[in-house]
């Protein structure tokens, strides 16, 4: 980031779109009005019947699945339509070598053939289909249960056999593929005691200089949060603004994401979260300091780590400021380094006289990064004045209701005191330091 900004404001954009920002929940498309439910009537003229088309195309699916779990190239290739255009091929045979360059601990497909959508029908093909068809995947060493992604998917049938002959509906929400990282360029991916990152040819030295920093960002959440998460962490460093858009979602501004933790799906019941990842901007991170891009890496993972313990509708401040008090916890600079912004204000007009509201994290330039320092201020001095472990206590306690009335309780019943008595202590110390 430029200027007096610093490394703090890695999530200036998201914040705008996010419901919580880094640690986003990238929801599914729902059926549109122009996806159909399929009739089970029988054959008309060249038309295969329902069930015999569906489980044609769910043997095509399973062919391609299996060929990616014991990496067959020509059974891969054989599931797409040989006169499909060569750029498509060529494409498919692109991504067949990617998907074997990662360590999948599952990788299948679902089809459903009562939801289709109405498409073109292909020159020369018996039959054009295309149903709704489901990716369930999970990285190994990353991943504790699959998550599931939508596809395009287009299938044709020539003669009695059916093939794969697009992977994607144009002009169709419904029918939106989600793109992975292998969608795209050839892919570097590195693996840790703690997980696995994921980049590309292009930016190999950055993706090896993040991995490099990622056993070590685990463990330091590890010395804050405890170890009752996975401790396992899935990094994707996208090369282009097109791909870092397609993983987290048209929602975000890419051009001031430096990091953001997504998670596909999350059951706070069942303590069960899919598709969790730590996705970085290159062109952001290879612009940090060694020390600032691990300082980023620990403030993500910590969010990975308190996912099943933060409902929607926690406040934003104690989830951003723990999360960058976690990740500067051990950052040599001052406060007046770390928190310029806020050292002005208190300079200029003395210390905030409330803590930061969620519409403050909706803002942008130096608005968001103020909110960001005082977050940070307030929960770094909490930390010192009653340890680690009673704010980590406080987090879960806050954070599992998404209830502003239990605020007020919490802070009572763990920290023996209310807002108002803080607000003030804390305060005179911002004035002691920055006065």
């Amino acid at each position: 980031m430029p200027g007096s900004r610093g490394f703090r404001g890695w999530l200036a954009a998201a914040a705008a779109a996010a419901v919580l920002v880094g640690l986003a929940v990238v929801s599914l498309p729902e059926q549109r009005s122009s996806e159909r439910v399929q009739q089970a009537v029988g054959p008309a003229g060249n038309a295969a019947a329902p069930e015999s088309r569906e489980a044609a195309v769910r043997a095509v699916l399973d062919q391609r699945a299996q060929a990616v779990r014991q990496r067959d190239e020509a059974a891969f290739l054989a599931s797409v339509d040989p006169a499909a255009p060569a750029e498509f091929r060529e494409g498919q045979r692109r991504l067949y070598r990617n998907l074997a360059m990662v360590p999948f601990a599952a990788w299948d497909y679902r089809v459903d053939g009562r939801s289709v959508v109405d498409v073109p029908e292909t020159a020369g093909a018996a039959e054009t289909w295309s149903p709704r068809v489901s990716l369930r995947y999970a990285l190994h060493g990353v991943d504790s249960a699959p998550t599931t992604r939508g596809l395009g998917y287009v299938f044709v049938r020539r003669g009695a056999d059916w093939y794969l002959a697009a992977d994607e509906v144009p002009d169709e929400p419904a029918r939106r593929t989600w793109r992975g990282p292998w969608d795209f360029s050839e892919l570097h991916p590195v693996a840790t005691r703690s997980g696995l990152v994921i980049g590309h040819r292009e930016n190999r030295a950055q993706t090896e200089r993040v991995a490099a920093h990622l056993d070590e960002a685990v463990a330091e959440v590890n010395r804050v949060w405890g170890v009752r998460w996975p401790q396992r962490v899935g990094v994707l460093l996208p090369e282009s603004p097109q791909e870092l858009s397609e993983l987290v979602g048209p929602e975000f501004s890419v051009d001031g994401i430096a990091a953001v933790a997504i998670a596909d799906r999350v059951d706070h019941a069942q303590r069960r979260v899919e598709g969790q990842r730590v996705v970085l901007n290159p062109r952001t991170a290879q612009r940090l300091s060694e020390s600032s891009l691990r300082s980023v890496l620990v403030h993500e993972v910590t969010h990975i780590a308190a996912r099943p313990d933060t409902v929607d509708g926690s406040p934003m401040w104690l989830l951003e400021g723990f999360a960058d008090y976690v990740g500067y916890r051990d950052n040599p600079g001052s406060g007046a380094h770390l928190a310029p912004d806020l050292a002005r204000q208190v300079r200029i007009s003395g210390p905030p006289g409330a803590l930061p509201d969620d519409g403050d994290f909706h803002s942008a330039g130096r608005n968001l990064d103020l909110a960001y320092q005082q977050s940070w201020s307030f929960v770094d001095y909490l930390a010192q004045r009653f340890g680690p472990e009673r704010v980590v206590q406080l987090y879960r306690r806050i954070a599992a209701t998404g209830d502003a009335d239990e605020v007020e309780t919490a802070l009572r019943e763990v920290l023996g005191t209310d807002r108002g008595r803080l607000l003030a202590d804390w305060g005179a110390a911002l004035e002691r330091e920055f006065g």
